[in-house]
């Protein structure tokens, strides 16, 4: 008995697993877009896949894609528009998950406003923040109205898009996330109505990917990230308003009225299968860089994306 005894204190004793170290960089400060990575952490998800994450919000947007493939950080947060364009000039990156599924991004404008129709931007001032991406896709949706840039005035807002709009500084903004500024437009009482590039000639896109440098990765720790990101995206579609109690409690800055209607209208945007790769999709948006002038040539989609759970 008595060695049994000193055998299970032992076992008590003996000290968990050392947890993977990985961090993360995303795109932006904390939002709703970010939710299954909160959640994951707040349930104890990474923990049980053996992972201390860090999670770091960017000094600077531009910047996450660029730590990443400088090995300065395991995994960033970046728009699949713009891995097509750092792939092309060289940048060591590939897409290893996606968080949010579908566009995100559309061309804002006043709802009761001049413009009721693409058409009537001609003459007009269209305000963007990225110049290169937004400006591609802006282009792409002005052709399916018979117009081109040169039709219109770019403004560069930097980044205070729906105020430049709101104060008539601008007619139309592109790069404007539908689940953010349409909300804060209307809690705001100057509403918004959006066009939505998918639905306006541009091949639909994931808005929101973990990348990370295929040189370095360490792929077992990221498919456990992905595995625990997947297990908080079921959480959250299951418990809406649990996960948005959890979410909201981490930060006083995120218990307002803008974030909870934005968490409602990101939950059904929220990749399902975080490492599921749709390679027509990549090549589909290779092809129309190239088309739109962004890109010379296309390169295989093997070189902008992988599905680690395939491999």
């Amino acid at each position: 008995m008595h060695a049994r005894l000193t055998a299970l204190a032992l076992l008590l004793a003996t000290p968990a697993a050392a947890q993977d170290r990985m961090s993360v960089v995303l795109d932006w400060f904390v939002n709703p877009d970010h939710g299954p990575i909160i959640v994951a952490e707040e349930q104890g998800y990474f923990a049980e896949a053996g992972l201390e994450v860090e999670v770091i919000a960017p000094a600077d947007p531009a910047d996450p894609p660029k730590m990443a493939a400088a090995g300065r950080a395991d995994l960033a947060i970046s728009y699949q528009p713009q891995l097509h364009l750092q792939v092309a000039e060289g940048m060591p990156l590939v897409r290893v998950g996606t968080l949010v599924a579908t566009p995100l991004n559309c061309l804002l404008v006043l709802e009761d406003g001049p413009v009721e129709d693409i058409s009537d931007l001609a003459g007009r001032k269209v305000g963007f923040s990225v110049a290169g991406v937004e400006e591609a896709l802006l282009s792409a949706m002005l052709g399916q109205a018979g117009l081109s840039t040169a039709d219109i005035e770019l403004v560069n807002v930097n980044w205070s898009l729906s105020p430049a709009l709101m104060s008539g500084q601008v007619d139309a903004v592109i790069g404007a996330f539908r689940n953010f500024e349409l909300n804060q437009m209307e809690i705001e009482g100057v509403p918004g109505r959006c066009f939505y590039p998918e639905e306006q000639g541009v091949p639909t896109y994931d808005e929101l990917i973990y990348v990370a440098n295929p040189e370095t990765m360490d792929t077992d720790m990221i498919r456990r990230f992905l595995g625990a990101t997947e297990r908080a995206t079921q959480f959250i579609v299951n418990h809406p308003q649990e996960s948005w109690e959890i979410f909201s409690a981490t930060s006083a800055e995120l218990q307002d009225e803008l974030n909870e209607r934005a968490w409602a209208d990101t939950i059904p945007r929220f990749a399902l299968r975080p490492e599921a790769l749709d390679a027509g999709r990549y090549a589909r948006f290779e092809t129309f860089l190239n088309q739109a002038g962004l890109v010379e040539g296309t390169r295989p989609v093997s070189d902008l994306a992988v599905d680690l759970g395939a491999e």
